[in-house]
């Protein structure tokens, strides 16, 4: 299944969002609880399964969601069709076009990336992913490398896009994107967003033990070498939270006076 062609906008800079406009019976498909806002005659229903394959049975929608259980996502994914025509009086100076809007729940980027330019796939942390044109197939991969499951933050399962339309996934803070040639990256393992196919990734353990425990940096660093293009996260969400936590006030403080 062919993906729809979707138009976007991206609006913001610290806290962005992702502005979809879409045709006349065309569909974005998004977490739930993604939307911000969306225009009369967009519909939206909560389905099984990213709708990447119409043939799809009961049981393979049920397969699918179980297997979205296991990354922590929702069961069910939201999809929003444009319910217009283009011979509809009333929208005659838009087309029948129409918008949604999505954000990630904190603070960040969104990435818009074109699968059909960079190979048809990619690989990304579990809940990086915001929304796709219908026809992405999101599904779990499962990392090879025991040390990337116990210690690479991600966990074993990371998220697999595949197609040949946009997709969007959200980071947190200021994004940069690398083109690896053959060349190896290292860094922190919240910082990795996505990757490319092409890109090996693995967990390698910090060398030294005053490096290991006075360093600040984690015992657990990702790598990543081949050819392919690498997204990076300044600030990931689990890094803020620490923070967050870190400097609460606690509960049972001094007395407040009378």
């Amino acid at each position: 299944m062919r993906c729809h062609e979707i138009d976007y906008k991206i609006i913001g800079e610290s806290m962005q969002m992702v502005e979809i406009e879409l045709d006349p019976n065309e569909t974005v498909i998004a977490e739930a609880g993604a939307m911000n806002y969306m225009e009369d005659g967009i519909n939206f229903e909560a389905k099984m399964g990213d709708g990447s394959n119409v043939d799809q049975g009961f049981m393979g929608k049920l397969f699918s969601a179980g297997k979205r259980m296991l990354t922590g996502e929702s069961v069910f994914m939201t999809h929003f069709t444009n319910q217009t025509s283009d011979y509809n009086t009333s929208n005659y100076n838009k087309g029948g076009k129409k918008c949604v809007a999505f954000a990630a729940p904190f603070p960040g980027s969104v990435v818009a990336i074109n699968l059909a330019e960079i190979g048809g796939n990619i690989t990304c942390q579990k809940d990086s992913f915001l929304c796709a044109a219908l026809g992405t197939k999101i599904d779990i991969a499962f990392n090879k490398r025991l040390g990337s499951g116990f210690f690479g933050g991600e966990g074993f399962i990371l998220q697999h896009l595949s197609g040949d339309g946009m997709v969007f996934v959200h980071a947190g803070g200021t994004v940069i994107e690398k083109q690896l040639n053959g060349e190896t990256l290292r860094l922190d393992t919240g910082c990795l967003v996505a990757f490319s196919d092409g890109i090996d990734y693995s967990i390698e353990m910090t060398k030294g033990l005053k490096s290991m425990f006075f360093g600040g940096e984690g015992l657990f660093l990702a790598t990543l070498s081949g050819h392919g293009k690498v997204w990076i996260q300044s600030l990931p969400f689990s890094r803020l939270a620490d923070r967050v936590i870190q400097h609460a006030p606690r509960l049972g403080g001094s007395s407040q006076g009378e």
